[in-house]
């Protein structure tokens, strides 16, 4: 068994690589296959109506056609090699978090707190932020807006992740009251969060995209996200389980070494078996 004052972080660094590596192939694979089909008809629908504006602003005869730095199955390519990337950059980050919240016993039930830890991921970085400004597809809104854009999602991320904080420390504190008040607690906190998301402005950008098109857009992002985090606990929970299977397998032989007499490390000296 691995002794209480080593690192337990390269361990989980190890596990978040892993799981986030595999979390982002499969999002980018799920959006590959089915997203990407509606960003084409998106892209579509946008050059038709940037086409019709600049007509009706007499402009059709200054606009210059000019073909695509990269084609469109090299960005597709592109898709999948970033959500990998980003999958492995979240790894990092997950298992750092990971390790500070559970200091104490890193260890121990990494299935369950897999599950939850990723569930409250999820609940601070997508799904929160998602309800406040939800997912458009590309080429919609104003160039000049962009920096704004991304101000306010990652103000809203922020907000998320200070949120999921503070539920899970409503949560600790509350750990003499019966369950059913920890979790009324816990979700009103939540809802209290979602409500302080609301008061960020509004997209400063109209989204002239059919409803249908849109909604199912939305629909897939979520899907996505939901994907990710999904793959991600199942992995990072997994070989979490299979670390403990490994470290209880390795003491037992220790111990079965000891009792025979047999030295468990080079240099020791055996040890006499029970009379």
């Amino acid at each position: 068994m691995p002794s209480p004052s080593s690192s337990p972080v390269l361990p989980l660094l190890g596990r978040g690589l892993a799981a986030g590596g595999a979390a982002g192939l499969a999002a980018g694979l799920f959006s590959l296959l089915l997203a990407e089909p509606l960003m084409d008809r998106a892209i579509r629908v946008e050059e038709k109506r940037s086409a019709a504006e600049e007509h009706a602003h007499g402009a059709a005869q200054s606009v210059q056609h000019h073909e695509e730095l990269f084609t469109r199955s090299t960005q597709h390519a592109g898709l999948v090699v970033a959500a990998v990337v980003a999958g492995l950059a979240l790894g990092i980050l997950f298992a750092v978090a990971y390790a500070l919240v559970h200091r104490r016993d890193p260890r121990s039930a990494p299935w369950p707190r897999a599950l939850t830890f990723a569930g409250a991921a999820f609940l601070a970085v997508s799904l929160l932020p998602g309800l406040r400004y939800p997912a458009n597809p590309p080429g919609v809104g104003d160039s000049g807006t962009v920096g704004d854009r991304q101000a306010m999602w990652l103000a809203s991320v922020a907000i998320g992740v200070l949120g999921m904080f503070l539920v899970w420390q409503v949560y600790v504190r509350l750990a003499p009251r019966p369950l059913p008040v920890r979790q009324i607690a816990a979700a009103l906190t939540t809802v209290a969060v979602l409500a302080v998301l609301f008061l960020l402005p509004d997209n400063p950008d109209p989204v002239p995209v059919d409803a249908t098109l849109l909604w199912d857009f939305r629909v897939l992002s979520v899907a996505s996200q939901v994907l990710l985090w999904a793959v991600f606990a199942a992995v990072f929970g997994g070989l979490g389980l299979r670390a403990v299977r490994e470290g209880a397998a390795a003491g037992g032989r220790a111990v079965g070494a000891s009792a025979a007499g047999v030295p468990s490390r080079l240099g020791a000296a055996p040890t006499a078996p029970p009379q």
